[in-house]
């Protein structure tokens, strides 16, 4: 798919009819962290995330791969007052891989690949009390080799999350027909995120969060097993900065990453 055509879908997302709720509901993000909020938009209203710098750094006995991506944009409209439709590409992507025998160096520089998907809330889509969404979602193969995934792909998240006073738990099982390790082909893949948020203060909130991922690749069948904490800091009631970790709890896992990035709800 060329560029012309992303920039068009987008165009398309963003021309939404903007038809304004009274009483805006609560800022809902789907930054930070590894899970998916099981919350939407309301009906009109726009939301642009971006992960401004993201570095994750991966070894094992024979190389180590250090990964950037700058720029991860989501797009979000709201279509109805429970229904929002999702745009979501990677400007620019960077991978380094050494060779730890020879010291040979392998780079890539390259733009991500493109998803699509729908968040179809079924109960309470401000997120309060108790919240339960479905989001199919299919990814676009348009990134560069290195970067992109080199096919299409597809799933199905489940988001679910529960209101405790000042307490939040949240979950999201999810299915995927994965890409193949050698990007030629799909095969199954699946697991889930659970997290608990609390808020810090008024403006600041956290989350702790634990991810298993079951990858039944052809090449190998693995189980990444990751760990995360994540803040979020609202400046005013339509945007939020947010910085987050992710530590490999496995050797099927990168070792970590490092990220930042905005929220702006228009």
């Amino acid at each position: 798919m060329p560029l012309r055509s992303v920039l068009l879908i987008a165009a398309l997302v963003v021309a939404t009819p903007a038809f304004a709720a009274e009483g805006r509901r609560d800022l809902c993000p789907d930054r930070p962290g590894l899970g998916t909020p099981a919350c939407t938009l309301d009906a009109g209203a726009v939301m642009l995330e971006v992960g401004i710098a993201d570095w994750t750094l991966d070894r094992n006995a024979d190389s180590r791969t250090d990964s950037f991506a700058f720029g991860d944009m989501l797009l979000r409209a709201g279509l109805t007052p429970s229904l929002e439709v999702q745009l979501g590409w990677t400007a620019l992507g960077h991978v380094r891989e050494r060779d730890r025998a020879s010291g040979d160096l392998m780079q890539r520089t390259r733009t991500g690949d493109v998803t699509l998907a729908l968040r179809q809330n079924l109960r309470s889509p401000d997120g309060s009390g108790f919240s339960g969404a479905v989001m199919p979602y299919a990814t676009l193969p348009v990134g560069g080799e290195g970067v992109g995934a080199g096919d299409w792909g597809a799933g199905l998240i489940v988001p679910v999350s529960f209101e405790l006073g000042a307490v939040s738990l949240g979950f999201s099982p999810h299915a995927d027909a994965a890409v193949d390790g050698d990007g030629d082909g799909r095969h199954l893949s699946y697991g889930s995120v659970a997290g608990i948020g609390f808020g810090v203060s008024d403006d600041l909130s956290m989350t702790a969060e634990l991810s298993l991922t079951r990858d039944r690749d052809p090449g190998g069948h693995s189980t990444e097993a990751l760990a995360g904490l994540s803040a979020g800091w609202q400046v005013g009631d339509d945007s939020q900065w947010d910085a987050g970790v992710n530590v490999g709890l496995n050797r099927d896992s990168p070792d970590v990453e490092l990220y930042f990035g905005y929220a702006r709800r228009f």
